[in-house]
């Protein structure tokens, strides 16, 4: 049967295009007098043909299902159904929500169509009694009613969004001015076009939707002075070392999937030297130089996925080189940039504690408590071990480090760390991460070997132009296969930073420090403890004087006295003038 709802959605189209051409004043005058004398004569007409109302106006999928719904009625149903029903006038009442209609549900199929027009347009409010009586005929007396007062609301609609037009004085004034500003205009013009066109440009050609590259090179001309550290005065090898030039050159790309991730990897080549082999100590050794791959040879520096975990957790998950740096605050920004700051190994942060010894594979997790207070954590492996099923990720040499790092304001941090190592038998020990004298990095030669490294490190920024920071570590080594002996390994640095020293943009520094020690060692080779004898320092300093924001130029010299912590040896100097290009 015609339901009466089923005729009233018939109105719909009009009333939706009518609204939606308020925004143009001619325009919605122009379809309103159109529309109104054509529906005009369809409701004089004998029938009311729906096909001709979708014709004057769009109609979108919900009114075309509505539409033919009454459509399939038969004719002859309907003059039945008219002529068993009596006509009622609409109601006027102060009906303002469709729940006070008593006879509609919020089940019914057309409900959120009669909630618009009932609440959002107050149009069809029903009859006296709060009926709405959504399943009887619908005459056409009852639908010249509907579309009356729908037609008035649109009338209303119209009127108070039009009220604020231009006049024709204004409109007068507009053509004015747009003459006078040709020339302006048509230049802003020119110039979007050529916007446009450049824009399209560099979506056409750009690297990646999903991956930013970001690159660096350095460039470094360096050489050593003194005698090569022997631990024999009387055979003193005096320095035969020439000036070299070399280069480090890595390329990144950040791809990121969801906007907070992001996938680094890292290409890199590099043939600056290990100076431990020229010098005879590692304390000489670069922050940046050759390691496992050959000179010069293009390789996997880093790959790694970071993600969050709701807004306090961060993980770090990689099978190359996650090293602790790339994810626990070191506490030395400026001096420990080997980009930036200074150039040595051991002056970039406390050794012991964030250098794992090899190349790392595994997994870390941050969690940010506060501002003030944060905690870092992390399992790796030795990633040359870690792919290996005999040995795998937990028979293997691995690191693991905690950190919290205080921050009781902006100006001030403070980190506790610790971090627990294992180094397996005849794994080429480096039980300091390269630093400090050879007693240190190997307490007991090739036999494996645990530790318990323990850290202090602060960063104080005593105003913007000068920051004093350092580090204390504390190391207890121990024996693990043919014997049970233990060692007691120490290292310490206070770095003073000057930021924007002489010009903005400038970094002048001062690092002083001890490489890493053996104060005290149980085993012996020979009768011979393993222990140094005496204290060398490492004293640092350094200026980069920034050319632009992409180019930096930064002269560094570094002293080493008493060499491997032995006074036999004399003092070595290393200079070097590193050129740093960022892009």
């Amino acid at each position: 049967m015609k339901s009466f709802f089923g005729n009233l959605l018939l109105t719909l189209p009009i009333f939706t295009v009518l609204i939606s051409l308020s925004t143009s004043m001619k325009a919605l005058a122009q379809e309103d007098v159109k529309n109104q004398a054509a529906i005009a004569d369809l409701v004089s007409s004998s029938e009311v043909d729906t096909s001709k109302l979708a014709e004057l106006i769009p109609t979108d999928s919900t009114l075309l299902e509505s539409s033919s719904k009454v459509n399939a009625i038969d004719a002859s149903e309907i003059d039945s159904t008219l002529a068993q029903t009596t006509a009622q006038p609409l109601s006027q009442s102060s009906i303002t929500s469709v729940s006070e209609l008593a006879d509609v549900q919020p089940t019914d199929w057309a409900f959120q169509a009669l909630q618009s027009l009932v609440e959002r347009y107050g149009c069809i409010v029903g009859y006296p009694d709060s009926t709405y009586r959504g399943n009887r005929a619908l005459t056409r007396y009852e639908f010249a009613a509907g579309l009356n007062a729908c037609l008035e609301q649109i009338t209303q609609l119209i009127a108070s969004s039009t009220s604020e037009l231009p006049s024709k004085e204004d409109l007068a004034t507009l053509e004015r001015l747009t003459a006078e500003f040709q020339t302006e205009l048509t230049s802003i013009r020119g110039r979007l076009d050529n916007l446009e066109q450049r824009t399209a440009q560099v979506e056409a050609e750009q690297f990646s939707t999903t991956t930013k590259l970001t690159g660096n090179a350095i460039f470094v001309v360096a050489d050593t002075f003194g005698n090569r550290a022997n631990n024999n005065a009387a055979v003193n090898t005096a320095d035969d070392t020439n000036t070299f030039f070399s280069y480090r050159s890595q390329l990144s790309l950040q791809t990121s999937f969801t906007g907070r991730d992001q996938l680094v990897t890292n290409l890199q080549a590099i043939n600056i030297p290990n100076l431990g082999g020229s010098t005879g100590t590692q304390m000489t050794r670069f922050t940046f130089d050759e390691g496992r791959f050959a000179s010069g040879d293009l390789f996997v520096a880093n790959l790694y996925y970071t993600f969050p975990v709701g807004d306090r957790i961060s993980v770090w998950i990689g099978p190359r080189t996650l090293n602790f740096p790339v994810y626990v605050p070191t506490l030395n920004p400026l001096n420990g940039n080997g980009l930036q700051g200074g150039f040595s190994r051991f002056g970039a942060f406390n050794p012991t504690v964030y250098r794992p010894g090899f190349d790392g594979a595994g997994a870390a997790v941050a969690y940010r408590f506060s501002n003030q207070l944060q905690l870092h954590t992390a399992y790796i492996a030795n990633d040359t071990q870690a792919n290996n099923p005999n040995s795998g990720l937990f028979d293997s040499s691995f690191a693991a480090i905690a950190q919290l790092t205080f921050s009781p304001s902006n100006d001030f941090n403070l980190g506790l760390t610790y971090t627990r190592k294992y180094f397996t038998a005849n794994s080429g020990f480096n039980l300091t991460g390269g630093t400090g004298s050879a007693f240190a990095r190997n307490p007991f030669l090739q036999n494996a070997t645990t530790s318990d490294n323990y850290g202090l490190q602060f960063n104080w920024r005593l105003n913007p132009r000068f920051h004093v920071g350092g580090w204390f570590g504390y190391t207890q080594a121990n024996q693990e296969t043919d014997g049970n002996n233990n060692a007691i390994i120490i290292n310490s640095a206070l770095t003073l930073s000057f930021p924007d020293l002489f010009a903005q943009g400038n970094l002048g520094g001062i690092t002083l420090g001890i490489p890493p020690k053996v104060t005290s060692n149980s085993f012996q080779v020979a009768g011979q403890d393993r222990e140094d004898p005496d204290t060398s320092l490492h004293i640092e300093t350094f200026y980069r004087f920034r050319v632009n924001n992409n180019v930096s130029v930064t002269p560094i010299f570094y002293l080493i006295t008493k060499p491997e912590h032995n006074d036999a040896n004399g003092p070595i100097w290393v200079g070097l003038l590193r050129t740093t290009l960022t892009f």
